[in-house]
């Protein structure tokens, strides 16, 4: 078969940002079915409310505020969060550096944060139905949190690596950030639900 310089492909970029990069449409992928499973357990809320005759379920709603420092707390990480994906696209790898540092620990109290909002939902996961979807909801945004925290911190140690300042590494920050905003913005309605639902 003659050659045929119209399928060489060596010229093409080894990473890329963006839709250029196969793994941020498999983190979209990840993004799309982790909010389908929230949106059941929020749907599971409702569905329970609507079964009850008080709600919630003979216990007064969660303290308000963990939970609200906590959502401020979030919102504000989506801004250095903005500028490490900005960093990352333009090759600044000192400036990534410091940035994942900096998400470090904001991700490390959020999670303390988070220990205290299990303290105050004033009722057990196994009291009732109530007790039992709030822990769920709870948990399950926990779990996420913990998962990106912990990516963050590792993203960080390999960041500081002699392979920190390939593309790769940096498109990897990028969609780091992108899973971050999920797990910010998917929090909101949980909140919602969990905090004021209740007091509605």
């Amino acid at each position: 078969m003659p050659d045929r310089p119209d399928l060489d492909l060596s010229h093409l970029p080894t990473a890329g940002f963006g839709s250029r990069s196969a793994i941020t449409w498999g983190t979209y992928g990840f993004i799309l079915l982790e909010a389908t499973g929230f949106a059941l357990a929020i749907g599971a809320y409702f569905y329970l409310q609507s079964r009850s005759s008080e709600w919630p379920l003979g216990v007064i709603p969660p303290d308000l505020e963990p939970g609200t420092i906590l959502t401020l707390a979030m919102l504000a990480s989506l801004v250095p969060n903005h500028f490490i994906k900005a960093f990352a696209r333009n090759h600044r790898v000192q400036a990534v550096r410091l940035g994942l540092v900096l998400m470090s620990v904001v991700g490390v109290a959020l999670l303390v944060i988070r220990a205290l909002e299990f303290a105050v939902l004033n009722v057990r996961w196994d009291t009732n139905a109530y007790g039992s979807i709030i822990w769920l909801l709870l948990a399950l945004h926990t779990l996420h949190l913990l998962t990106d925290v912990a990516d963050t911190i590792v993203l960080t140690a390999l960041i500081f690596t002699r392979h920190g300042h390939k593309k790769r590494r940096l498109g990897d920050v990028e969609d780091n950030g992108v899973y971050w905003d999920f797990v910010v913005w998917s929090w909101l309605p949980i909140y919602a639900v969990i905090y004021w639902v209740p007091r509605w």
